[in-house]
């Protein structure tokens, strides 16, 4: 087949190395994002470049001579790996077969931008990726295929995505491939009963509440680790939390309970987090130990005050 790949960053390149390794199919054009001033040259349009594929980076898909480069390619199918440009019927439609798009949620939960995150912040048990038909509604359209995995009661979202989702993921654009070859892709439709959309998880959503209860806190902590990063205070600087356990005790939430060699055990509702890894503003991500001594932190101190 013919295909065009559409994506941008390390999974968008990802995708096409897997694509170019295997030697099956043709890709004829690379679409990705259009640079930004100041910013790395896009890893999936340096590998196209390298690799002697043409590649256009559109900022949208509204005029006619945008369209008309897009069909001259005369290709089979355009595979959408990680999108953030709104790619409309009349482009999706223009190869043989249409355009597939992945997304990182077990469709029709987690629609959105955030598919990553808000699993763990919501304390799912499982999660996964889709491949589906896009149509003009935001991750609706039917499925081709799917595939799950458990998020672990500890997983961060390095955890869930780069360990487990990213690499099934870039695998999974072969199997892809040939369902589309045998001539029958599977088409299912999304059960709308069960669908979710959550929005972009951002720093409004990443503030830690200590009044809330310890597992909830935990979820949050580990749901925006790396990013967003979730933050709490001290004496009204802003103090980013990321590598933490569960601890036990009970106390004054909001409290450092214990400081120890691991980190800081700090209060909630039913529970203690022992945070490990911290950054504070202005500063570089360090161990919490660290960042107690230099910043004064003693037994008895508050945090998100």
């Amino acid at each position: 087949m013919r295909l065009i790949v559409m994506g941008q960053q390390a999974f968008g390149k990802d995708v096409l190395m897997k694509l170019l390794e295997a030697g099956t199919d043709e890709v004829v054009a690379v679409y990705c994002e259009p640079d930004r001033d100041g910013a790395p040259v896009d890893p999936v349009k340096e590998l196209a470049l390298e690799k002697g594929i043409p590649v256009h980076q559109p900022a949208h898909f509204k005029d006619q001579s945008t369209l008309d480069t897009l069909a001259a390619y005369q290709s089979d199918l355009m595979i959408m790996a990680f999108v953030n440009v709104f790619v409309p019927e009349s482009a999706r439609d223009l190869p043989a077969q249409g355009s597939i798009c992945f997304h990182p949620s077990l469709l029709p939960l987690h629609r959105g931008p955030s598919a990553v995150n808000w699993p763990i912040i919501m304390g799912s048990e499982k999660s996964g990726y889709s491949w589906f038909y896009p149509t003009d509604g935001l991750d609706e359209g039917e499925i081709l295929l799917q595939w799950d995995c458990p998020i672990g009661p500890d997983d961060t979202v390095i955890d869930l995505y780069f360990k487990k989702i990213y690499p099934s993921a870039v695998d999974s654009v072969l199997q892809v491939c040939d369902l589309y070859r045998s001539g029958s892709p599977p088409r299912m439709e999304q059960d709308e009963s069960l669908a979710s959309y959550e929005r972009r998880c951002t720093k409004k959503h990443a503030h830690i509440d200590w009044f809330k209860p310890v597992r909830q806190v935990y979820n949050l902590i580990r749901g925006t680790n790396p990013a967003p990063g979730a933050w709490t205070t001290h004496q009204g600087e802003e103090l980013n939390v990321y590598d933490c356990s569960l601890d036990s005790g009970d106390g004054v939430a909001g409290r450092v309970m214990e400081i120890t060699d691991t980190g800081l055990s700090v209060q909630s509702v039913g529970g203690r987090i022992l945070v490990k890894r911290v950054k504070p503003a202005n500063g570089a991500k360090q161990s919490a130990v660290e960042w107690a001594a230099a910043a004064g932190i003693n037994v008895g101190d508050s945090l998100g005050s």
